[in-house]
């Protein structure tokens, strides 16, 4: 691999570890498998790649973050208030956004944003390219230090952690008199609108856009936080929150890596699929082997 290459996976690692963490927020402090995500990632492309087409690169960005956020209230509004079971209403809600994420990108299925601004080229006109070659790592790795944080430190405030005890114990916190329905609402809203958020960097980043863009999101998401806590453990927020953007990034590089070997690109997402299945279920497959040796 090349040195241009290795910066590459590097930087998409830094746009997957945003959109990591709101899976993280889902999957594991929550436990609840959103499959919204599929749909609000090609929302956050959407909107950030229209916006950037029209000359508003910044806003784009922003705007994909609260396209996530109402996506997410949609799956927590059924379940939380239509009684509608958390898988199904992610899928609903997945295939609802399929004609609207069509209709935010002008009724395009893909185009292309060559020749617009970006965040990179803003950020590179403002700093008069003195990152040069490293100006869109320099900028990713501040835009999503500064998101982890403050993922980091909203776990640590009041509600969130009424959010980790919502997703520990549901009942015992309603025995507390914390309204478990507005905790899911807000962090299936807070969950998708990192993913659109990241969605919205990672379309200006590729100058492209394309309907297909989310197929598969919720797989690679997982796959960044399970190679970070197979490396590094989970026993807080901030360590999980640092293994998920190693594994991150380990995961484009490995993907670099597998790709530049002469694999066929349109079978690594079976792979990811895969790797994950494989494990989540080592705890089943220790145990087997466990029982099978006494």
């Amino acid at each position: 691999m090349t040195l241009s290459t290795i910066i590459g996976a590097i930087e998409l690692g830094l746009i997957f570890a945003i959109m990591s963490s709101g899976v993280f927020i889902t999957f594991r402090v929550m436990d609840f498998p959103d499959l919204t995500v599929d749909g609000s990632f090609t929302l956050g492309c959407a909107s950030g790649a229209i916006l950037a087409y029209y000359g508003h690169p910044v806003i784009g960005v922003a705007v994909g973050f609260m396209a996530g956020v109402l996506a997410g209230l949609c799956t927590g509004f059924l379940h939380t208030k239509m009684k509608v079971q958390y898988i199904l209403a992610g899928i609903i809600t997945m295939t609802g956004l399929y004609s609207i994420n069509l209709r935010v990108a002008g009724d395009k299925p893909n185009f292309s944003l060559f020749g617009k601004d970006t965040i990179y080229s803003l950020f590179e006109t403002i700093t008069n390219g003195m990152f040069g070659k490293f100006s869109d790592l320099v900028l990713l790795a501040l835009v999503s230090g500064v998101i982890l944080m403050l993922v980091v430190l909203f776990f640590k405030t009041p509600v969130g952690l009424a959010l980790r005890a919502t997703g520990d114990n549901e009942h015992m916190v309603r025995a507390s008199s914390i309204n478990t329905d507005r905790m899911k609402l807000l962090g299936l809203g807070l969950a998708n609108g990192l993913v659109a958020l990241a969605a919205a960097i990672y379309t200006q980043y590729q100058l492209f856009f394309d309907m297909d863009l989310g197929i598969g999101m919720m797989i690679v998401g997982l796959t960044g936080i399970i190679i970070g806590e197979t490396i590094f453990g989970k026993k807080s927020i901030l360590q999980s929150i640092i293994a998920l953007t190693i594994g991150s990034v380990l995961y484009r590089l490995l993907l670099t890596y597998v790709l530049s070997m002469g694999m066929n690109p349109n079978d690594w997402k079976l792979l990811s699929a895969i790797f994950v299945a494989f494990v989540i279920s080592l705890p089943t497959i220790q145990m087997y082997l466990s029982k099978k040796g006494k």
